[in-house]
């Protein structure tokens, strides 16, 4: 699993979030609420889907444990925020550096890519683990039971200090 290193500029944004954990996921909960309100969103600029995870600043995923709260988006990326709908809310994606996976099957075995990400590829490969969000990206007819489905896993990287 080879990634593709890509330089991504700031992206707007717009739909749901909820502070969670592994131990308290509330994902469905949150795609379910967002997903009949997705269409409606204006001035959109695909139809790709963003399943994102912002931690805290500073923290180290090598300390994530069941309880660790992170803030998950569903969200579309935008144009403009000049129609915002109620219940909907704002973040602009930081960008930088990214190394894009793709992550082939279920959402089962999605964990598996993680990590191989962060266990066999990311000690090996001259970067390192970057302070911005991390997210999936995928079509709205992904089905997450698929073993066929696909998705696009965005990793934030920054050059390792040994290079």
């Amino acid at each position: 699993m080879i990634p593709e290193i890509v330089t991504l500029k700031p992206k707007k944004l717009i739909g749901k979030s909820k502070v969670m954990s592994l131990s308290e996921d509330f994902t469905k909960e949150l795609w379910q609420s967002f997903m009949p309100h997705r269409k409606s969103i204006p001035h959109r600029v695909d139809e790709k889907l963003y399943n994102m995870k912002i931690f805290e600043p500073g923290f180290d995923l090598k300390n994530l444990i069941p309880s660790t709260p992170f803030q998950k988006w569903a969200a579309v990326e935008v144009q403009l925020f000049d129609s915002v709908r109620e219940g909907m809310e704002t973040y602009t994606l930081h960008g930088g550096l990214y190394a894009k996976f793709l992550h082939q099957g279920p959402a089962s075995r999605f964990h598996e890519t993680i990590q191989y990400i962060h266990t066999k590829w990311m000690p090996s490969s001259g970067y390192e683990l970057d302070d911005r969000e991390h997210f999936e990206r995928f079509d709205e007819h992904y089905n997450p039971a698929d073993p066929n489905a696909v998705e696009e896993v965005w990793i934030p990287i920054k050059r390792g200090t040994d290079l």
